[in-house]
């Protein structure tokens, strides 16, 4: 895997940021993307001590922004080997008829929109290779739904929907396309989705959660399988955690 190039989105925190130091170990060259300029600068100094890193500070959200940060990329860190749409959000854990609009545009957005802008920028050229893996970061949202997880569920089932339409459509290129879904790990995620809310507290008590960097190894096994095994869709959930409603917590 060493000299390998791998792009992560959302590599400021949680996930995406244990990814890339798990990556960076084994000698992967990074483009790390976020939209926190500050820690994603801070990320970047740390990550340079193991491998080389290019850094590009975008909003996935905006389509312009996103296509004008792929084309930014110099020629030392293409061709990208790997794509690992990782940048991500939930907002609100509403009912239905009491969510907010802003919110469903946002998980929209970022979630399924902020991909698909992405995969179409990097793609083509995998195509032209021949060559490529791309994990999309799906959930255990997206398996099954859970009260008030309405439009967050429907992000991240047409995660799974598009990784597949993926894998079929990108199967005559040998490319590989993966799916990682997570159930509960211990990152910002619940404060985001809770707006700062006390309650972000609570989510992770009673019990060990997975944690962002237990993802990160499985990521790096996904994509150091020899290139004839491909890794389809793993769904992982702390020991605690039976489904979306069932955690033992002590």
């Amino acid at each position: 895997m060493k000299g390998k190039v791998a792009l992560i989105t959302g590599a400021t925190s949680g996930i995406g940021r244990a990814t890339a130091h798990e990556f960076a170990k084994h000698g992967i060259k990074l483009i790390i993307c976020g939209r926190r300029k500050e820690r994603l600068e801070a990320i970047c100094e740390a990550l340079e001590k193991d491998t080389d890193v290019f850094q590009l500070n975008f909003d996935v959200r905006d389509k312009e922004a996103t296509f004008k940060a792929m084309e930014s990329i110099p020629d030392e860190f293409k061709p990208i080997d790997i794509l690992i749409n990782n940048a991500g959000n939930a907002h609100g854990l509403d009912p239905i008829h009491e969510g907010s609009i802003d919110d469903w545009d946002a998980m929209m957005d970022i979630n399924v929109k902020g991909l698909l802008y992405l995969s179409k920028a990097i793609i083509p050229d995998m195509v032209e290779r021949k060559e490529g893996h791309i994990i999309n970061i799906g959930s255990s949202a997206g398996k099954e739904v859970y009260p008030k997880g309405n439009v967050y569920c429907a992000s991240k089932h047409a995660v799974l929907a598009i990784t597949v339409g993926m894998r079929i459509d990108l199967n005559p290129f040998g490319i590989r396309v993966s799916s990682i879904c997570p159930g509960l790990v211990e990152t910002e995620f619940s404060k985001v989705r809770f707006k700062g809310d006390d309650k972000a507290n609570d989510v992770y008590k009673g019990y060990k959660a997975l944690q962002a960097e237990d993802i990160a190894e499985i990521i790096y096994f996904t994509v150091s399988r020899p290139p004839h095994v491909t890794i389809a869709d793993m769904l992982i959930f702390p020991t605690a955690q039976a489904n979306s409603t069932t955690i033992n917590k002590t």
